[in-house]
């Protein structure tokens, strides 16, 4: 309030994150596979702060106006659409674009997703989220949140539950898990979303893609490098999977709400910017 602050310029912030990239790698690198490097460092200890909406810095309440997406706003809610050429589970877009879709399991610690999807818009990226049902019905201000950050929102069921196997032992539970959701997308935004992706993984057996197909969604959406952030102990962990893997037309699979994925989301765009890639929703990747 006091002053004006110095504007940071987009290739100051490119080349300070090229810098912190390279040190998380090295750190990585030099303690045994990294992941306790930079766990106990700045990078680990900024995964919620600077004003991203939890853990300190500036009140959530500075995150309901997020920053303008140099990609343009949204046109409104958008619902399934059919890519004629492509399968009925689609893990990767065109190979011969500069483009690649993040995409993130919508679940958990809401600040954690606040924060996530205002590292995400500050680095100009546009991101498909795949939600839960009972996540949006605890937050249901998070699928507007989504959607005005020029996201797109998707189908992950109702409860996260194993649908292959509960499509073996009850075909009609199953498909409740996938409509309910749907119905709740619609109440929430007016469109039963842009994607479906089963739970637990990207996986779809023939009976799920069946009711997915039922339910109204074409494709079935999965992704070809899978970052196990689930799994990591820290930001270089998810870096090295992530970065190891990513191609032109990659759909990368992430959830919206572990603390190693949003400490690891501004090296990530970096490097992915660095590369002359573009991180799109899942259907501009496909459009």
């Amino acid at each position: 309030m006091g002053g004006r602050e110095r504007p940071v310029h987009r290739r100051d912030a490119l080349g300070a994150g090229a810098v912190l990239l390279a040190s998380a790698l090295a750190a990585g690198c030099a303690r045994g596979g990294g992941e306790e490097g930079v766990r106990g460092g700045a990078v680990w200890e900024g995964a919620v702060r600077e004003g991203d909406g939890a853990g300190g810095g500036a009140p959530a309440s500075s995150l309901s106006s997020p920053a303008p997406s140099p990609y343009g706003a949204a046109a409104g809610p958008a619902g399934p659409r059919r890519f004629p050429g492509w399968p009925g589970v689609i893990t990767h877009g065109p190979r011969d674009r500069p483009r690649i879709a993040l995409t993130f399991e919508g679940r958990g610690d809401p600040g954690l997703a606040r924060a996530a999807l205002a590292r995400i818009e500050r680095a100009g990226a546009r991101v498909t989220v795949l939600a839960v049902g009972s996540w949006l019905e605890a937050h249901p201000e998070l699928a507007r949140r989504i959607l005005d950050g020029g996201h797109e929102i998707g189908n992950h069921t109702e409860h996260h539950r194993d649908l292959a196997a509960l499509a073996e032992r009850d075909e009609h539970s199953a498909y409740e898990e996938i409509a309910a959701c749907a119905r709740r997308l619609r109440r929430l935004t007016g469109s039963i979303g842009t994607w479906f992706r089963p739970s637990p993984g990207p996986g779809a057996t023939a009976p799920v893609r069946r009711l997915a197909l039922r339910a109204g969604y074409p494709h079935v959406l999965g992704y070809d490098v899978e970052s196990r952030d689930h799994a990591a102990t820290g930001v270089p962990a998810v870096l090295r999977k992530v970065t190891g893997e990513l191609r032109h037309g990659s759909v990368v699979g992430l959830s919206l709400t572990r603390p190693v994925t949003v400490a690891a989301l501004p090296l990530l765009l970096t490097e992915i910017d660095r590369r002359g890639l573009r991180a799109v929703t899942a259907t501009e990747l496909l459009s």
